[in-house]
């Protein structure tokens, strides 16, 4: 039976019943007395997702193919097709996502709701910027062909615009061009922050892909070491594909595996799994890109109270200096992460009107539900907005109303353009006060 929650696991938010969508010509009932939402895999971390007294509309029985250009890499589907569905059909063509996240369950319509964005962001953009069109369906029960050209406030607003404009029915996505599934993959260790930016000035000149695993759970104030990734694709294959064996976490766990001493326990593994300060292998897509789907259920390791995940960027300005404030506070209060990702954002037009990236520095950090981890996470969204950054609504469980006006002063704009009879849980939080 499908659990309709975050991937969080926090808050828990019930709502009142699901529609599943099985037919893009079905109509809808919507009922002006409950809100609507639509909802896929459930893969946002916190409750944009989720719908408190409300009707979920699920997603996934739209999962039908309508046409692939393999000699021009269009693709025309229905909002329900997976990530996962779309690499399985384009790769023997030679084609690509152009854009994919740190998952590949998500639905097509999520990725265009959220802005998705990669490892490529410094020279390619986020999600929205090759979505050619859409097909929305508003509550009026009229249907909306969405381009750059036609109804274009209406797909600018949508992209990134967390299901609240409609729920898109079908779309169509440009693909980016690969010679094989495999990526030619360096690896290297640095040991400070001024290391790190010296490496990834030097990589996204030459590399498609570039991220960063940094541990700020080891040292003291300032100190953060981590294990550099830049990749490109590459026409050269492995000999023999290696399978390997997915791990699946069956139940929640009645406690969290995840704590301080766990934490420091992988980060000191992990660093230390690389002898050499450099490292270089060929890899296919699923090890590059997606390594947690590996683990089925890996969410159910932080116990039945759930987590957050905190993602953030701040502009290259001053980001070196700004970013260790934020880390030292994270020590400060004795939290500590099992999993903390640092990338750059280039500086590209946003191709929607909450899309999240703009040119600078994000730090995607998990922290289990804790006693300190909200008032420390409360403090540091004050610096985060001091500095002229921005929190990521995707992953988003608790910031308040005021965080969000500043993080996206686009809003008021925005709130011309959401349907009146759609809403989240996340929504009835943070749009207090500005209607």
């Amino acid at each position: 039976m499908k659990n309709y929650e975050s991937w969080g696991r926090y808050p828990k938010h019930p709502f009142q019943k699901v529609e599943k969508i099985l037919w893009r010509d079905e109509l809808i009932p919507f009922n002006n007395n409950l809100k609507v939402l639509p909802y896929g895999l459930g893969r946002s971390y916190g409750d944009v997702c989720l719908n408190k007294n409300g009707i979920l509309l699920d997603t996934t029985l739209l999962n039908h193919f309508i046409h692939f250009d393999s000699n021009k890499g269009i693709l025309k589907c229905e909002s329900g097709v997976t990530l996962e569905q779309i690499l399985k059909l384009v790769i023997p063509y030679g084609w690509f996502l152009p854009v994919t996240p740190g998952t590949k369950f998500i639905t097509l319509g999520g990725a265009i709701a959220n802005d998705v964005h990669g490892k490529n962001h410094h020279n390619s953009g986020s999600f929205g910027r090759y979505v050619n069109n859409f097909e929305l369906l508003r509550s009026d029960g009229k249907k909306y062909f969405c381009s750059k050209n036609e109804n274009y406030e209406l797909f600018f607003a949508t992209i990134g615009g967390l299901g609240l404009t409609g729920l898109i029915l079908t779309a169509e996505l440009s693909l980016k061009k690969i010679e094989s599934e495999y990526l030619y993959l360096e690896t290297i260790k640095f040991k400070t922050l001024d290391e790190f930016f010296r490496i990834n000035e030097d990589s996204e000149k030459k590399f498609d892909y570039t991220v960063a695993w940094v541990d700020v759970t080891n040292g003291g104030i300032n100190a953060i070491r981590g294990i550099y990734q830049r990749a490109n694709h590459t026409n050269i294959s492995l000999r023999k594909k290696i399978k390997s064996n997915k791990i699946n976490i069956p139940f929640v766990l009645p406690f969290s595996l995840i704590n301080r001493f766990s934490n420091f326990l992988f980060n000191s593994l992990y660093y230390s799994k690389q002898f050499d300060n450099f490292a270089e292998q060929i890899v296919d897509y699923d090890k590059f890109f997606y390594p947690l789907d590996g683990v089925n259920n890996w969410n159910y390791l932080y116990g039945r109270k759930g987590f957050l995940q905190y993602q953030f960027v701040i502009p290259r300005e001053n980001c070196e200096k700004n970013l260790l404030s934020i880390v030292n506070e994270f020590k400060k209060s004795g939290l500590t992460s099992f999993l903390t990702v640092l990338k750059t954002f280039g500086n590209f037009p946003k191709p929607g009107l909450l899309s999240f990236p703009k040119d600078g520095l994000t730090l995607a950090i998990d922290f289990p539900i804790g006693n300190t981890v909200f008032s420390t996470l409360d403090k540091v969204d004050e610096m985060i907005i001091e500095f002229g950054g921005a929190l990521y609504p995707a992953k988003d469980a608790r910031m308040k109303p005021n965080t969000f006006l500043k993080s996206f002063p686009e809003i008021h704009r925005f709130i011309y353009y959401k349907d009146p009879n759609f809403s989240s849980s996340f929504w009835e939080r943070v749009h207090q006060n500005m209607e």
